[in-house]
């Protein structure tokens, strides 16, 4: 009896001792598999916002930059902005410019952070559900290096990419729980986590097929295929299947919604742009590529363009590809049915994106296999292991043959995050690979011209233009360079192209509204801005410009109800209250003026122009010290402020109380802004015989005067002439220059 009690302890410290190290075992791998994930992704910190999508989704998303607030909130679960419902998506865009503002590393960091937790919950998920520790290990290794997802883990905008695989593995985790221990508490949470997915990209509505996938193997809920020749619907089967129904109406209403809203925005592509015939045969051709690129990702770019005419080789081949592969997984469902599983759970969960219904004009995307490709991998790592079950030397095999083959996918890994370093590399690398790529031209194009870099800007849209005649895309941009060329003639060409293509495109005829207005053209500029917010009522900058042409054509009341339209809604765009302080001030409303240009400030405290101006209304308050105080922060921060010297300069010269005159500070500053205006400007040859006036040097005084009396009349500025004069006839009674609000 003693005996079997020691038999029992010894037994019970045995099991303990194997749980413990299993436990070990587990921690150090997540341990392994985090610290590999994120020293692979450590670089995106340095990355930049990118010019395809994080422009829309971020940097100049008003209801992102406003971090998380009621309206925004609100906004986030009711917009279909970009052709997508995803609240929580934007919900988490929000939060992160709450967190780092326009600092892009830290949004990158967040979706790195994202894609580690996904790795170790795949990793949680197959081992917890087959007991298949490396294989677990390998595929989730495999997942998180893979250079297929890199696109996912290093462009910010795809940060519902991660997001939603994250709800989707959660629920996975969710329900096998439930699979388990037939948990109501269980299956609700993979309901509310398979809905959170939902809510963060629409791509996992096949999940209830991945479920059904799940219960045959590994959960083994689902008898199919225990005998030879049963291939019916049994009454557990049926069960199961009844199970799903409340996940299928999720996916089906989220599917439905998010149709109509693509279609309404235009992101879904109409069977006269695309036939059904091409589609079908893209669609083929890229589960061929997918399935190619998870073993040999190479020439990976951001665009690939959509070819109208596939070869049909090509197609055949990919056909019989998939088709063999399927006929293999079927005839060995009950010896591998993990193949089986893996495979369709590839072949399904790309169907949403696979193109048969065509959202986008790619042809395909890497960002699309970030889900579906663990299906191959599992099916893949699975088999492998049970077909070597023979193999002499097999562990050792293994561990060098999966060192290998991961060293080499993080080397690739690592190279194509650098490529996501910031537009320009992005968009030369996605031509170093491609063919025939218009979309990277235009947006190479976009990228050079924000770089000011036009003439290169303008050759690359030409390209675009060489391949796709009539894209709206790049006819815009090749006008938006010619602008800043110079050219404004022939970007209005342009301009009236697009307009003639895609007359309601967003931002066009504020482009051109920008342009005529440099022109002087600012009646045509005005009905553009107003077209434009016809078409965008909530585009604050077009308020914005539209307030200044008004300003330029001296409606001042219409330009100041044009700058309150704009910071209504957005009250903190630079330079708006700025140019509503200037109209006050002409209207002689210094009071709020000044209230405008100190909010301008709070916004940009860097504003020299804000400053100068501020200082010109303390001045009219007569508020000396706090003018000659804005004044000095212009130099502080631009000490070449040709203004700041000038209104410094004029103070310290000529202003009645003599506690604030100082002739010697009045010189230099003169002296330095006839340096900065390039000595040809007669009011600045005024103001520095001021200076020598005040400092009792009359001789120098009268000598400046008359440089600036001649250059006056050289340029035909009588006015200004005659008041020289006037300033002379003082100097020669040794009469130094008084302010008197002339």
């Amino acid at each position: 009896m003693v005996r079997d009690v020691e038999n029992k302890v010894r037994l019970a410290r045995l099991r303990k001792n194997r749980s413990d190290r299993k436990a070990g075992a587990l921690a150090l791998i997540c341990a392994a598999l985090a610290l590999v994930t994120f020293a692979l992704y450590w670089r995106v910190q340095w990355n930049d916002f990118i010019n395809y999508d994080d422009n829309v989704y971020i940097a100049e998303n008003l209801h992102v930059l406003r971090g998380i607030n009621g309206p925004d909130v609100k906004w986030a679960f009711t917009t279909g902005y970009t052709g997508y419902p995803h609240p929580v998506t934007w919900l988490s865009h929000q939060l992160d410019y709450q967190l780092y503002g326009p600092w892009a590393g830290g949004h990158h960091l967040t979706s790195v952070a994202v894609h580690t937790v996904n790795v170790l919950l795949l990793f949680l998920f197959l081992w917890r559900t087959t007991r298949g520790i490396w294989q677990s290990a390998f595929v989730a290794a495999i997942f998180a290096v893979h250079p297929l997802h890199v696109e996912s883990v290093a462009w910010i905008a795809e940060r519902k990419d991660v997001l939603c695989s994250l709800f989707f593995l959660l629920t996975l985790h969710a329900y096998a729980s439930y699979a388990e221990k037939r948990s109501r508490g269980q299956y609700v949470l993979a309901l509310l986590f398979f809905a959170l997915g939902l809510l963060s990209k629409p791509m996992i509505v096949t999940l209830p097929l991945i479920l059904l996938l799940l219960d045959y193997w590994p959960l083994g809920r689902m008898p199919l295929g225990a005998t030879k020749h049963n291939w019916g619907v049994s009454g557990a089967v049926r069960g199961l299947i009844w199970e799903k129904i409340p996940f299928v109406l999720l996916a089906v209403v989220w599917s439905l919604i998010t149709f109509f809203i693509q279609k309404e925005s235009g992101g879904v592509a109409g069977i006269a742009k695309i036939g059904v015939i091409t589609r079908v045969a893209n669609a083929v051709v890229s589960y061929a590529t997918y399935l190619w690129e998870t073993f040999w990702p190479h020439n990976l770019a951001v665009f690939y363009p959509y070819l109208q005419q596939l070869p049909w080789l090509v197609v055949v081949g990919a056909a019989a590809l998939l088709a063999f592969i399927s006929v293999v997984a079927v005839a060995g469902r009950r010896s591998f049915p993990y193949f089986i599983v893996g495979w369709l759970w590839f072949l399904g969960m790309l169907m949403p994106v696979i193109g048969v219904i065509q959202a986008g004009a790619q042809a395909r995307a890497d960002r699309y296999t970030y889900l579906p490709q663990i299906g191959l991998i599992v099916a893949f790592s699975w088999a492998i292991s049970d077909l070597s079950k023979s193999w002499l030397y097999r562990r050792s095999l293994f561990v060098a043959a999966a060192a290998i083959a991961l060293t080499l996918l993080a080397a690739r890994a690592w190279r194509q995050a650098a490529v996501w370093h910031d537009s320009e590399s992005l968009w030369r690398h996605a031509l170093a690979v491609t063919n025939n790529n218009d979309t990277a031209h235009t947006q190479l194009c976009d990228a050079l011209v924000r770089k000011g870099r036009i003439d290169e800007a303008i050759s690359q849209a030409e390209m675009a233009l060489q391949i796709r005649p009539n894209s709206p895309e790049a006819h815009s941009n090749l006008a938006i360079a010619l602008s800043q060329k110079g050219e404004i003639d022939l970007a209005l060409l342009h301009f009236q192209r697009v307009l003639e293509i895609k007359p309601d495109r967003p931002k066009l005829h504020y482009n051109m509204a920008t342009v005529l207005a440099e022109k002087g053209q600012l009646d045509a500029a005005i009905l553009h801005y107003e077209r434009e917010l016809q078409i965008q009522p909530a585009f604050a900058e077009a308020y914005n410009n539209l307030g200044i042409a008004l300003m330029g054509k001296g409606e001042l009341d219409d330009a100041l109800v044009h700058f309150q339209k704009a910071l209504r809604v957005n009250p903190r765009l630079p330079k708006v209250h700025y140019n509503a302080a200037v109209v006050l001030l002409r209207k002689g409303e210094r009071d709020e003026a000044i209230e405008h240009l100190q909010k301008e400030l709070q916004i940009n405290p860097a504003s020299t122009e804000a400053h100068n101006k501020l200082g010109l209304a303390w001045s009219q308050e007569g508020r000396i010290d706090l003018a000659i105080g804005e004044w000095q922060k212009t130099l502080e921060l631009q000490p070449n402020d040709l203004n700041a010297h000038f209104y410094l300069a004029w103070i310290f010269a000529t202003f009645p109380d003599d506690t604030i005159r100082n002739g010697t500070k009045a010189i230099s500053l003169a002296e330095r802004a006839l340096h900065l205006s390039g000595e040809r400007d007669p009011r600045i040859y005024r103001l520095l015989a001021a200076a020598y006036a005040e400092n009792g040097q009359f001789d120098e005084a009268i000598q400046t005067a008359q440089r600036g009396s001649h250059l006056a009349i050289e340029q035909e500025n009588y006015a200004l002439a005659d008041r020289l004069e006037s300033n002379i006839d003082l100097y020669r009674k040794s009469v130094p220059l008084r302010d008197t609000g002339e």
